[in-house]
């Protein structure tokens, strides 16, 4: 089924997707599609159920009958559902890729990281079976103990964003199903293929029905109704911060349990004393990569007077190596997914400049020859001169990167923790006491020290502030999937 979806996605027709629900593949009661457009070429490659309030309330129903039989397995043998679907993925690592391309638009070699990571994280929540844990306390009581179990919240749903289709896909999947949950993934309606290319190798693999489902459609119907269903217990989503607060209204009602993975800015801080070419080279990395569309990225620059003006002439030069292009080349950079995400970009880079930010590198939306048809925007560095222009305060999430000179390690500490945001930051510095200074001062869930992005799947992917609640991956991640029962055991 995969080839067939790749080849209808990549030929000169669209692939009709339909939803999943109950282990069967249906249109359910949607009586519109949505058209996925490939970012790169502007081609309808697709279409998808704009999946109503019924197609949700029947794929909840779906996973709140399985969960019971499911929750009830060893979580052992649930692991080996898990560990069939990583095979899976890693034998059709190429085709998974090539889908991610045409309905995403990141390049090849970077889509193909991108599978790698689902396999990872499938696998890694597999290995997590053994290592779910409870506690036992003495009590004040004779003949008796306390008991802390872990257990299942029941019906899980998954609201994934159009970044990354498949890992986030697998990266909420796995954790939830071990825990023994059941799944409900709303794919984003940009990028649904992925998650439906997951579910179709999920029924091969034999799930049972009922404990994975897909439905498809915008947020506002499918996702609202998914959220606000009452058979829902534990919603996880990767989004925008503004997405991710409309999600915590709709649940307040029911007091929905919620774990959000929201927006970033982080801050990217390079000390004097710090190896500059290394920092050069992270900087590029960590913000290029998925054309800055990524909620790690290096959003914002603090750097130190004594090498700013080095350090962004090495920036300027390895950026400009960088080359824009169809995602199936050798291109490094992509299209944006949507021209009105290009858009946004554009509007802030060019707010910025009237605040008074200059261009050490003019790039800017791309729109003729090659790029007449797609959503590009060419790498663009600014040096501003303060922390209140446009790029400095809003999430760019695109290929920009604005910087500014600062004084001490206390400013730039200060300037970082200026934000609403508190996600991501990196610190490039050789000193100790900086570093452990850094650890205790910036106010943000994680921080990379004199290295590029990219979190572990045994860390903790968790943000601050306006970035969100819970977090993702490692022990910490998977026990957010589990809720905890206390019994008092007396044996008088």
């Amino acid at each position: 089924m995969l080839q067939h979806i790749l080849s209808e996605l990549t030929g000169t027709g669209a692939f009709r997707g339909q939803m999943f629900i109950d282990g069967r593949w249906t249109d359910g009661s949607a009586r519109d599609v949505f058209e996925v457009e490939n970012p790169a070429n502007e081609r309808i490659i697709g279409t998808i159920p704009q999946g109503t309030a019924e197609d949700a309330a029947e794929a909840l129903a779906a996973a709140r009958k399985a969960q019971p039989a499911w929750a009830a397995l060893p979580p052992y043998e649930r692991a080996k559902f898990l560990v069939a679907l990583a095979d899976a993925v890693r034998a059709n690592d190429g085709v998974l890729a090539r889908i991610v391309v045409a309905e995403q638009g990141k390049p090849l070699n970077q889509a193909m990281g991108e599978i790698g990571a689902t396999e990872t994280f499938l696998r890694y929540a597999a290995e997590s079976a053994r290592r779910i844990e409870g506690d036992i306390f003495p009590s004040d009581v004779p003949n008796e103990e306390v008991w802390i179990r872990r257990v299942p919240h029941g019906v899980v749903v998954g609201l994934t964003a159009w970044n990354f289709p498949a890992a986030l896909a697998a990266r909420k999947l796995g954790p939830a199903l071990v825990a023994g949950n059941t799944f409900v993934l709303k794919a984003h309606e940009f990028t649904p293929f992925s998650g439906i290319a997951l579910a179709a190798l999920a029924q091969a693999v034999g799930f049972p029905p009922g404990v994975f489902n897909v439905v498809t459609g915008a947020g506002r119907t499918a996702g609202e109704a998914l959220v606000t269903d009452p058979r829902s217990d534990l919603i996880t989503m990767t989004g925008s911060t503004r997405a991710g607060k409309e999600i915590y209204r709709a649940g307040a009602d029911q007091i929905k349990v919620l774990r959000l993975e929201l927006g970033g800015k982080a801050p990217f801080i390079v000390m004097e004393d710090a190896d500059i070419d290394a920092a050069a080279d992270s900087a590029v990395a960590a913000r290029f990569g998925n054309c800055g569309q990524i909620c790690t990225c290096n959003e914002r620059m603090y750097l130190h007077e004594k090498i700013a003006e080095e350090f962004l002439d090495k920036l300027v030069a390895r950026t400009q190596r960088l080359r824009v292009g169809d995602p199936l080349s050798n291109a490094d950079i992509g299209p944006k997914i949507s021209a009105p995400e290009r858009d946004k970009v554009d509007a802030i880079v060019r707010e910025s400049i009237a605040a008074g930010a200059e261009i050490r590198l003019q790039g800017g939306a791309l729109r003729d020859g090659h790029y007449a048809k797609g959503h590009w925007y060419a790498p663009t560095i600014l040096k501003v001169r303060d922390n209140s222009v446009p790029a400095m305060r809003q999430e760019i999430f695109g290929p920009v990167i604005p910087a500014m000179t600062v004084g001490s390690f206390e400013e730039a500490l200060a300037l970082a923790n200026d934000s609403e945001y508190g996600l991501s930051a990196y610190v490039y510095s050789q000193n100790f006491k900086r570093l452990m200074r850094s650890a205790e001062a910036l106010a943000f869930g994680e921080i990379y020290v004199n290295r590029s992005s990219g979190e572990l799947v045994q860390g903790f992917h968790t943000g601050w502030g306006q970035s969100g609640l819970g977090g993702e991956d490692g022990k910490y991640g998977l026990d957010g999937y589990f809720r905890k029962k206390t019994m008092y055991v007396n044996w008088s």
